[in-house]
């Protein structure tokens, strides 16, 4: 796979949304905004892609089961359970699981409610 993932087009993933909270009612100036959690499985030889940003959606990330690779800035990063990973503004990424067994993730960021 290319280091920059331009190529790669999401495959072996599947996405379920746990829940997610309107954040206007919440907190002012965040009219518009939801908090959202999501579990994300990835089959072994799965792909997160293409490359992609956060820009507008941060978020941040914990490994519940197996390994999943982080590519990001050129630096490939392998994280396990328990281990996770911010996604804020100047991240820049694709993900993918190189093991031989099911990665599980929770995802949580901010996102528009649209």
């Amino acid at each position: 796979m290319s280091e920059d993932g331009g190529a790669q087009e999401t495959r072996g993933v599947s996405v379920e949304l746990l829940g997610t909270v309107d954040l206007g009612p919440e907190i002012d100036g965040l009219e518009g905004r939801q908090l959202r959690m999501r579990r994300v499985t990835m089959e072994p030889g799965a792909v997160f892609g293409p490359r992609h940003d956060h820009r507008g959606r941060p978020g941040i990330v914990i490994v519940l089961e197996g390994m999943i690779t982080d590519h990001r800035d050129g630096v490939t990063t392998d994280y396990g359970p328990g281990l996770g990973w911010p996604e804020d503004r100047h991240t820049l990424h694709w993900l993918e699981n190189r093991g031989s067994v099911t990665a599980v993730e929770i995802s949580v960021d901010i996102v528009s409610a649209d």
